[in-house]
């Protein structure tokens, strides 16, 4: 008998479709924020220097149903067990990367979430489609939380604050395998603030084959060929 995809079953379908409605009125919620946000760039402020968590509390921003679908595929693709996300926010790519991790035998996806509201309501919805064993969503910031993850790491999603993808990639390098593979998102709409992580990735000197995709705003993909220091990659460090 074929094995059943966990998108396609309950209580996971049924999570999903109601959080890609909540998140439709995200545009609304944007729209409440649009004078700060152009009030601070014309006083010369970056983006997550204005648009702060805390304010953007009540704001999905969330991968859309085809982004999260790639996002199973990929990583039921590769067999992938342990799972890296940074920017988790209320779940839902987490409920993508955990269904493909349930589905791949068992593992975990570890995320982070530095608004406490959004990381209680991200456990809850995991909690809610019958994932809760396969994720967990760690509170703080990333370059904390995400410091002490197990290797190796077969896969990274990044879709938190840009300015914070390439110290974390350089911190959770050691811990990935060969192989793993790295999707970043939003790369047409930062690219400015993302030249020296795209730089990075695309150097021949740094273990990774990386391409954009024109997938919605942009999504790198990368897979990390490893570096020779491969060995040291499953330690705890």
């Amino acid at each position: 008998m074929l094995k059943q995809c966990a998108l396609q079953i309950e209580p996971v379908r049924g999570t999903l479709v109601r959080l890609h409605a909540e998140a439709r009125g995200d545009w609304v919620k944007f729209l409440g924020i649009t004078p700060r946000y152009l009030a601070g760039v014309l006083g010369g402020r970056k983006m997550h220097e204005v648009i702060t968590p805390s304010v953007a509390r009540d704001i999905y921003m969330p991968v859309s149903p085809e982004k999260g679908e790639f996002l199973y595929i990929t990583a039921r693709a590769i067999g992938a067990r342990t799972i890296v996300e940074f920017g988790t926010s209320f779940g839902i790519s987490t409920i993508y990367l955990a269904a493909a991790v349930r589905d791949n035998g068992g593992g975990r996806v570890i995320g982070s979430e530095i608004e406490p509201a959004k990381q209680a309501r991200a456990a809850a919805n995991l909690a809610e489609a019958g994932l809760g064993d396969f994720a967990e969503v760690r509170l703080g910031d990333a370059m904390q939380t995400l410091r002490d993850v197990p290797g190796p790491v077969d896969m990274v999603f990044m879709d938190g604050w840009k300015v914070l993808y390439l110290p974390l990639l350089r911190q959770l390098q050691p811990r990935l395998a060969p192989g793993a593979v790295l999707l970043a998102d939003n790369i047409r709409s930062f690219r400015s603030s993302l030249t020296e992580f795209l730089d990075y990735l695309h150097s021949a000197d740094n273990g990774f084959h990386s391409v954009t995709l024109g997938f919605g705003d942009g999504l790198e993909y990368a897979v990390y060929l490893g570096n020779g220091d491969d060995a040291d990659a499953t330690a705890p460090q």
